[in-house]
C-alpha cells in the first residue's frame, strides 16, 4: 500500500508532500487544477520515461520518492527479498533525474536498474488510464487480459517457448534445404580445391622452414665472406686475433698478479673468455665448411615458393595459412557429405517439436475456454450492477488447429457484449454507445483486477461518460473493491466522491504572479462543500448543499469512523500547476 508521496521540483510542482491511507480515495478539482500531478509523479517513480524536460525550471533534479508498506504486497515482498533488498515491511523508492538527463533510481536506499524498478513497481501499483477502453478493443489485450484471469503463466510461457524452438528448428531446415540447390556444385569445386591442396602436401607445409631455408640458400656468398673475416678476427690471425690479444693479456697481468695478487679474478676472467672465443671460433668454421653453394636446390625452393604462393593468391590467404584453409574446406565437404544425415534429424526435431506445442497449445485452449465461461459472467454480473440490467458479456475462444505454431497459441480471442434484450452478441469495437464503452470498460477492469496480488489500483477518470444512477453504482462498486486494497481514483462525478473513504481536493491559485496549485485532504465538512461544487458549479445553494450531505450520509462515508481514517494533512510549497 502506497503510504507517502514526495515530489520536488517534478514539471512545474517545487514541492508536495501527501500521505495515504487504507481504502477508496478520491481526487478531485477542477479541469486543469493539476490532478494529473499525482500520476505524473507516480508514474515517473516507478520508472516511467523521463527526460529533462520534467525538471521545474531553474532548479537543477527532479526527485521523487515513495513509500510503501509491502505487508500485503507478497509478490514485492518476493522480489526484494530475492534482490536482497528487503528491510522490514516498508519500501522507499527513490528517483532522481538529474539535468544533464541522467536517471537515478534506488530501493531502500541501494542502486537499481531502471528495469528492476519497473518489475518492482508492477508489484506494488497499477494504474488504469481514462483511455483504456481503447486497448480493450484490441484482440491482443483480450487475449492478455483472459490469460491473466487464469493465473497460470506456465502455459502460456511454455507455449511460448516452444513456438520460438519450433520456429528456430524449421529456419535451420529451410537454411539447410535452400543449400541443397547449390549442393552439387559446391561439393564439386571443394573437391578440386582439397585435391589440389593436397598434391603439393599441404598437410605438411611449413612456410617459416622453407623461407628461411630460401634466404640462407641465397645469400651463401655473403654469409661466407662475413663468417671467413670473423674467424680471422676472432682466432685465425696470428698477430691480431681476438683470442691472441686475450693471450698477451693474461701473460701480462700474470706477472702484475705476482706482485699484487688482487688481480688474479680479472686473470680469471680473462681466460674464461679466451675459452669461450676459441669455442665460438671453432663452431663459426664448422658451419662454414657445411655451408655450400647449392644452386639446384635454391632453385626448387625458389619454384615451390613460388607455387605456394599462386596457392595462397587463389584462394585468398596468406602462404602460411595454406593449411589452415585445406582443414577448412575438408570440414565444410564433411558437413555438406552429412547433409542428408543432418536434414533428417531436423526434419525428426520439428516434428517432436510441433507435437509438444500441439500438445501445449490444446491446454492452453481448454484453460482460455473455461477462464472465459467464469470471467465472462462476472463481467456480465459487473455491466448489469452499471446500469445495463440486461447486458450480457461473452468471450469467444476460437481455436484453429491447422494453424501454423504461434507465440501465443492457436487461438483468438475476441469479447462480445449485449447490451440490450434481443440484439446478438456483438463484438466490444462495435459497441456504439460511449457510455456503455466506459461502463463495460470498467467493469472489465474491475474484473480483471479483483483477483490480482498487486495492492494499490488507480482509475483516472475511467467513469468518464456516465452519470447519474449509474455513477452512483460505479462509486459503490470501486468502494466495494477496496476491501483489503487500496484504490485511488480520478473523478468528476460526485456520486463516486461520494463513495470514498477519503477524498484529496486539487486547487490552483494565482501568487505573485504564478499559478500555483495545492493538494489537500478533506474533512467532513469540506467535503461537503467539495461535492456541492461538483454538483452546483458555479453558484452553490442550501438545496445543493443539502444534497451533497445527503449523498455522503447514504454512502457510509460521512460517519465517525471515516473520518478518523482520513490520512495525514498534505504538505505543499510552491506547487505550480
Amino acid at each position: 500500500m502506497l503510504i507517502q508521496l514526495s515530489i520536488q521540483n517534478l514539471a512545474i510542482v517545487e514541492r508536495l508532500e501527501l500521505s495515504f491511507g487504507p481504502g477508496f480515495s478520491v481526487l478531485t478539482g477542477e479541469t486543469g487544477a493539476g490532478k494529473s500531478i499525482l500520476l505524473n509523479a507516480l508514474g515517473f517513480g516507478l520508472g516511467g520515461k523521463a527526460d529533462t524536460g520534467q525538471i521545474r525550471p531553474g532548479a537543477n533534479q527532479a526527485e521523487v520518492n515513495l513509500t510503501f508498506d509491502v505487508s500485503d504486497a507478497p509478490d514485492a515482498r518476493a522480489w526484494l527479498e530475492e534482490q536482497a533488498l528487503a528491510e522490514d515491511e516498508t519500501c522507499l523508492i527513490r528517483r532522481v533525474l538529474t539535468g544533464e538527463g541522467r536517471s537515478r533510481a534506488y530501493v531502500n536506499s541501494r542502486p537499481v536498474t531502471l528495469k528492476a524498478l519497473q518489475t518492482l513497481g508492477a508489484c506494488l501499483i497499477e494504474i488504469h488510464g481514462q483511455h483504456a477502453h481503447v486497448h480493450l478493443l484490441k484482440p491482443v489485450e483480450q487475449r492478455r487480459l483472459l490469460d491473466e484471469a487464469s493465473h497460470d503463466t506456465a502455459l502460456p510461457e511454455r507455449t511460448r517457448q516452444l513456438f520460438q524452438a519450433w520456429r528456430k528448428t524449421r529456419k535451420e531446415l529451410l537454411d539447410l534445404t535452400a543449400a541443397e540447390r547449390d549442393r552439387g556444385a559446391r561439393e564439386e569445386l571443394l573437391r578440386f580445391q582439397i585435391a589440389e591442396l593436397e598434391q603439393y602436401e599441404i598437410a605438411r607445409f611449413d612456410y617459416a622452414t622453407l623461407a628461411t631455408e630460401h634466404t640462407r640458400l641465397a645469400n651463401v656468398g655473403r654469409i661466407q665472406a662475413v663468417g671467413q673475416e670473423q674467424l680471422e678476427r676472432l682466432y685465425e690471425s696470428e698477430q691480431q686475433s681476438i683470442a691472441s690479444g686475450l693471450s698477451h693479456a693474461i701473460q701480462a697481468l700474470g706477472e702484475i698478479a705476482r706482485l699484487a695478487p688482487e688481480f688474479d679474478d680479472c686473470i680469471t676472467l680473462l681466460q674464461e673468455a679466451r675459452v669461450q672465443v676459441q669455442e665460438a671460433a671453432s663452431m663459426l668454421r664448422r658451419r662454414l665448411e657445411r655451408l655450400d653453394a647449392d644452386p639446384a636446390r635454391l632453385n626448387q625452393v625458389e619454384q615451390k615458393l613460388a607455387e605456394f604462393h599462386d596457392l595462397a593468391r587463389k584462394h585468398q590467404v596468406r602462404p602460411a595459412a595454406l593449411p589452415e584453409q585445406l582443414s577448412r574446406l575438408s570440414a565444410e565437404l564433411d558437413r555438406i557429405a552429412r547433409h542428408s544425415e543432418q536434414a533428417g534429424q531436423l526434419e525428426q526435431a520439428l516434428e517432436s517439436l510441433r507435437q509438444d506445442y500441439t500438445a501445449t497449445s490444446a491446454a492452453l485452449s481448454r484453460i482460455r475456454q473455461e477462464t472465459a465461461l467464469v470471467m465472462a459472467g462476472r463481467i456480465s454480473d459487473g455491466i448489469q450492477e452499471l446500469g445495463m440490467p440486461q447486458g450480457q458479456f461473452l468471450i469467444e475462444v476460437n481455436t484453429d488447429t491447422d494453424a501454423e505454431p504461434a507465440a501465443h497459441g492457436n487461438d483468438t480471442v475476441e469479447f462480445r457484449v449485449s447490451a440490450n434484450p434481443g440484439l446478438p452478441p456483438r463484438p466490444l469495437a462495435r459497441v456504439a454507445s460511449g457510455g456503455e464503452l466506459s461502463r463495460i470498460s470498467l467493469a472489465i477492469q474491475v474484473t480483471a483486477t479483483d483477483s490480482r496480488r498487486v495492492p494499490t489500483l488507480i482509475f483516472d477518470e475511467v467513469d468518464s461518460g456516465v452519470g447519474g444512477r449509474v455513477a452512483e453504482m460505479v462509486g459503490a462498486r470501486l468502494r466495494a473493491l477496496s476491501l483489503g486494497r487500496q484504490i485511488l481514483s480520478v473523478t468528476h462525478l460526485p456520486q463516486v466522491a461520494a463513495q470514498a473513504h477519503h477524498h484529496l481536493r486539487v486547487q490552483k491559485q494565482a501568487v505573485d504572479g504564478m499559478t500555483q496549485s495545492s493538494v489537500q485532504p478533506l474533512a467532513p465538512a469540506e467535503r461537503v462543500d467539495e461535492i456541492a461544487r461538483m454538483m452546483g458549479g458555479v453558484r452553490i445553494t442550501p438545496q445543493t448543499l443539502a444534497h451533497a450531505r445527503e449523498m455522503l450520509e447514504n454512502s457510509g462515508s460521512g460517519d465517525e469512523r471515516d473520518s478518523q481514517s482520513l490520512p495525514p494533512a498534505a504538505h505543499n510549497r510552491n506547487d505550480d500547476s
